[in-house]
């Protein structure tokens, strides 16, 4: 194997584990697949690959040029992360009850996430360069209007499991969802939950490996797919144009959006339904510790070294940049 055949394969498998943590993110509700993107440095490459669902692929593939289509839609990226993406939301939907049902683990989970997303935020505050005081401040009022939206979507009672939804619905719910999944502080799961469909989906890879409802549950990911799909592809090309043309502006929503779902993932949380068992269908108080016992301490532990990973990770990539320039 030569070198660049090695360097190749790495690659792949390092795409296929960012996907494996973003689909593991995307499921947990407050967590979003964005900021995960953000945090691994692969969300532009992401952004740019989804926007080239274009004229120009459809004239490569009219022309049955399969090479240069899938260099302009970059899909060798694109198979490996969505690869890992799809392990990492079914295994975490298998997973995520036992995490979050346990007030132990739950507090370690949340702190987890609550360290990533803080440090991340602060890495791409820090990618924020405005030209002049009206653009400094108007990057900083989008800052603190979008930390108030996602505050605000982080507040929203969820509507419980209504049953089975309708394949409308359905379809509707993937194509608002999947646009919350590819922005960094919004998360997917948290929307699914208000739009009443959470539980529904997550019980699909459940029953596909147990082998009940076959029919229904493989109906029910094709037109959820379907609206993640067509959705993901128009609101990519958006992002992607407000990248180039407001990117700091953006880059301030984005951080903006990040900070303000924290409270989601405050890990100290009382439990104000101890008598429902399902996760998502409890509810939560935020609360600060009275004292200082070991629990307490394994959650900032826990924060601080998931905020020191981010950190390290981004040490780690910036290295590389400047190795290859």
């Amino acid at each position: 194997m030569t070198k660049e055949q090695s360097n190749s394969w790495f690659c792949d498998a390092a795409n296929l584990i960012r996907g494996l943590c973003m689909g593991c993110a995307d499921v947990v509700p407050g967590v979003s697949g964005g900021t995960v993107a953000l945090i691994l440095g692969i969300y532009g490459r992401l952004v740019t690959a989804l926007s080239h669902v274009d004229m120009e692929l459809l004239r490569h593939l009219r022309a049955r040029q399969w090479r240069p289509a899938a260099r302009h839609l970059d899909v060798r990226f694109l198979v490996t992360l969505g690869a890992g993406i799809a392990i990492g939301v079914v295994g975490m939907s298998l997973l995520i009850n036992r995490l979050l049902n346990d007030s132990y683990t739950r507090s370690l989970t949340l702190a987890t996430f609550f360290g990533m997303i803080v440090a991340s935020a602060f890495l791409v505050g820090s990618l924020i360069r405005t030209e002049g005081r009206f653009q400094r401040w108007t990057c900083i009022g989008l800052g603190f209007v979008a930390a108030a939206v996602a505050w605000q979507l982080t507040t929203l009672p969820h509507s419980g499991d209504r049953g089975a939804p309708n394949l409308i619905w359905l379809f509707v719910c993937g194509s608002i969802a999947i646009c919350a999944m590819i922005l960094p502080g919004i998360s997917g799961a948290m929307i699914l939950l208000v739009l009443g469909v959470y539980e529904h989906l997550t019980e699909v890879p459940k029953n596909l490996l147990a082998g009940q409802q076959i029919g229904t549950s493989l109906i029910t990911l094709i037109v959820f797919g379907s609206g993640c799909a067509i959705s993901l592809i128009l609101f990519s090309k958006f992002l992607r144009w407000l990248l180039s043309s407001y990117q700091a502006p953006t880059m301030s929503a984005l951080c903006g959006f990040m900070f303000g779902a924290l409270p989601k993932l405050w890990p100290f949380q009382r439990d104000t339904t101890p008598d429902i068992e399902k996760f998502k269908e409890k509810h939560f108080e935020l609360v600060w510790p009275t004292a200082m016992d070991g629990q307490v301490l394994a959650v900032l532990v826990t924060g601080v070294a998931a905020l020191a990973l981010v950190f390290a990770v981004d040490r780690v990539m910036r290295r590389r940049e400047i190795a290859r320039s």
